[in-house]
């Protein structure tokens, strides 16, 4: 087991994708049988899922499996190790489109997909930026993007930043999305419920009802319903703009002004 002394000392050990040892240590004769780093992946995932990072211990997760807390480190060295694992997991359910489509298309297939997955699983949102998100599932996921962001025909120097723009706003919108409907979910009610209360909280407040009146044109004017209709159309048009502004700087980018200028020297 890896201590955080150790670790301290060999900053490579922070990560599981940079500890090199065999994926788990010979099984003792009191080891439980059937127990491996897949099946306590998939368990870890499902009680992410079910009850959220902040209840998870490895403790939990040994009830879960019904073996002893203990029996689990011969398989990771530390949770944060098996946190790792279960983020790559998730990634494996991310679906690239096919490399011959439209280069918008599959960028707006990308950016739905990585909606979708941040949405199932809200635990992942906060996990993104701790770990390195190296393991092979992530790098996949990572070489789809690339590729599409590739496609768009924007100079090399200019994709990292395209790449920024589409999916941390992806990112940032499916993480406000998610934990509405766990917040939701927690008070027992619906979306649309919730969504409800907390506007009618809100208007009963003398003081804000400028405000108020102008939220609510906002939101009658985007005409949608439900909750589940405002993050559809916000989405899809959030995106449409995105997608329009990298077309059209990868015009600008291609007209002799642009060219003139990369090849002037620097003074």
């Amino acid at each position: 087991m890896v201590s955080a002394a150790d670790r301290a000392k060999d900053p490579a050990r922070t990560s599981v994708w940079l500890n090199h040892r065999p994926p788990s240590r010979a099984r003792k004769s009191d080891q439980p049988a059937g127990l491996d780093r897949d099946r306590i992946t998939a368990a870890t995932v499902r009680l992410l899922d079910a009850e959220g990072l902040a209840k998870f211990s490895m403790r939990r997760l040994a009830a879960e499996l019904n073996v002893t807390a203990m029996s689990l480190y011969w398989y990771v060295d530390t949770k944060d190790d098996l946190l790792e694992l279960a983020l790559d997991s998730v990634y494996s359910e991310f679906d690239p489109p096919p490399e011959d489509g439209p280069w918008e298309a599959r960028l707006r297939a990308l950016a739905s997909a990585y909606r979708e997955l941040l949405v199932r699983h809200v635990w992942v949102s906060p996990l993104v930026g701790k770990f390195l998100n190296t393991g092979p599932h992530a790098m996949l996921m990572a070489y789809a993007i690339q590729d599409v962001i590739r496609a768009t025909g924007l100079p090399q120097g200019r994709q990292t930043g395209a790449l920024s723009a589409v999916f941390q706003f992806v990112y940032g919108f499916s993480t406000v999305e998610g934990q509405f409907a766990q917040r939701s979910a927690e008070a027992g009610l619906t979306q649309d419920e919730y969504f409800q209360q907390a506007m009618a909280a809100i208007q009963e407040q003398p003081q804000l009802g400028p405000l108020v009146a102008e939220s609510q044109d906002l939101i009658e004017a985007r005409g949608a319903e439900t909750v589940h209709e405002m993050h559809e159309r916000d989405f899809a048009f959030a995106l449409d703009l995105l997608i329009a502004g990298i077309d059209a700087m990868r015009e600008r980018e291609r007209s002799p002004d642009a060219e003139e200028g990369r090849a002037r020297p620097r003074q």
